[in-house]
């Protein structure tokens, strides 16, 4: 169990047998009265935002989490197939789950699946990853506008901005927390 003086940005806690992600946290003092922590928390399932206030020194439950090597080998139609990368089980999860992270999906790609109770309910993409651009529209010569970027279609499927200067068959780093471009990888 957690009490609130544990609480800091990050902390997973169990309320109403949901995991909860502390988004931001507060401890407030008033001159009158008791001590209480009011706080965001993301739930980890669903994805909603809830706004809770806690009495200090309250006591919340430690949700049973667990983080789980895989290793993405496929794509069903709308289902994504994982290999453990300790016991090589293969692992099936629904194209709801994963959200937006199957833009950045690439087959033979390490990952991390965070489990409740058992069951897969989110992952962990890499931060960065490098992929090709498959389709853009090529760099007009003279075109140096700073900071002018075109959409681009990368090897993974989905659509990105890039610089001008970048064509098409070009390796770059994409960060998979936001969706953009980061550098040209040279190589």
């Amino acid at each position: 169990m957690y009490s609130t003086t544990d609480f800091k940005k990050g902390l997973k806690i169990e309320i109403n047998n949901e995991p909860f992600n502390i988004v931001e946290f507060q401890h407030v003092k008033p001159g009158k009265g008791n001590a209480f922590v009011r706080t965001r928390l993301k739930s980890l399932i669903s994805g909603n935002v809830l706004e809770r206030t806690f009495k200090s020194g309250e006591k919340v439950d430690k949700p049973d989490l667990e983080n789980k090597k895989v290793q993405f080998l496929y794509e069903d139609g709308e289902i994504y197939h994982f290999m453990d990368m300790e016991t090589f089980e293969q692992l099936e999860i629904n194209s709801e789950k994963l959200g937006d992270a199957t833009m950045y999906m690439m087959e033979q790609m390490e990952t991390e699946v965070l489990y409740y109770k058992g069951e897969p309910i989110d992952i962990e993409l890499p931060t960065f990853i490098e992929v090709n651009v498959v389709q853009t529209d090529p760099g007009l010569k003279g075109d140096t506008v700073s900071g002018a970027t075109k959409p681009a279609v990368i090897e993974t499927g989905a659509t990105i901005q890039v610089p001008l200067f970048l064509n098409e068959n070009e390796r770059i780093k994409v960060d998979t927390r936001t969706g953009t471009y980061v550098e040209r990888v040279k190589g």
